[in-house]
């Protein structure tokens, strides 16, 4: 199949402003911050000296995925919020190069708010800091939101106290797992976003990787997914390309009408940088 491209945007808060050579040049509302970016091997479109004058943070590869944040101005804040739309989250420097938000599921928070109402019922899985929880939960859906690391829970109930909301439903907890139990308890959910990581350690040493899980993830969603419902599915391992996510989805989603694309993004300097493979089914 060819590759069907989707480019989700930035917003007033969010912009990415230039990739290249390795790395990426973004502002969270007035805080530029440069960040590695293996998917950036072309030249930049602005020079990397002009990117260090206009940046505030930049982060400083160390072993494996972690490292540390190295401040490029003066009293440069290592927290602050951005909104988006009526919503606000809490930004802030992590050891794995992240600020709390990946600004290119925007295309995905927009697609949950065109199709959850009143009461519906929402599952994010690997919820991390909830963004989507967050706009789920604005749409008044009773929202379900399933990460296994503690700090992350408690990231999201800050984003949803920040944006006036309440009664997200907490589960800390292994995501499949919890969606195993689900379809053991006849649970079903009107939309379901999963954004699985690529690989990792688990809480018990576990070692993960989303090849190997893939079918176990996807078998649960589809029988716990209402049948006039939607799934949202990102993955960003390079084992997974878009015919294994095709194949799976006609598998999975016989009848349902599905989309597999690449995600990307292009920066103000007209470069176009790719973000992973997106599967929607409804």
């Amino acid at each position: 199949m060819s590759a069907q491209k989707l480019f989700t945007t930035g917003w007033d808060d969010y912009e990415l402003i230039d990739a290249g050579g390795g790395k990426k040049l973004e502002r969270w509302g007035k805080i530029i911050t440069i960040r590695p970016e293996v998917q950036a091997y072309f030249k930049s479109g602005k020079t990397f000296d002009d990117w260090y004058k206009m940046a505030h943070w930049e982060f400083i590869s160390k072993s494996g995925q972690t490292g540390n944040w190295k401040a490029l101005k003066k009293d440069a804040p290592d927290e602050w919020q951005i909104s988006y739309k009526q919503l606000t989250f809490q930004l802030g420097l992590t050891k794995f190069k992240h600020t709390g938000l990946f600004p290119e599921q925007r295309t995905n928070w927009d697609f949950i708010s065109e199709n959850l109402d009143y009461e519906d019922r929402f599952l994010n899985l690997f919820a991390y800091t909830g963004a989507a929880s967050v706009v789920a939960k604005k749409q008044d859906a009773i929202t379900f939101h399933v990460d296994s690391v503690k700090q992350l829970i408690s990231w999201a109930k800050e984003n949803m106290e920040l944006s006036n909301l309440e009664n997200i439903k907490w589960v800390h907890e292994d995501a499949l797992k919890f969606a195993q139990r689900e379809l053991k308890r006849g649970n079903k959910y009107k939309g379901i976003i999963m954004d699985p990581p690529a690989y990792g350690i688990g809480a018990k040493k576990e070692r993960w990787k989303l090849e190997n899980k893939l079918d176990e993830l996807m078998e649960s969603a589809s029988k716990i997914l209402t049948k006039d419902g939607f799934l949202i599915l990102n993955t960003y391992s390079p084992k997974i390309d878009l015919k294994m996510l095709e194949r799976k989805a006609n598998y999975y989603f016989a009848n349902r009408h599905f989309e597999v694309k690449e995600l990307w993004m292009k920066t103000s300097t007209g470069k176009e940088l790719y973000y992973g493979n997106l599967l929607r089914v409804g």
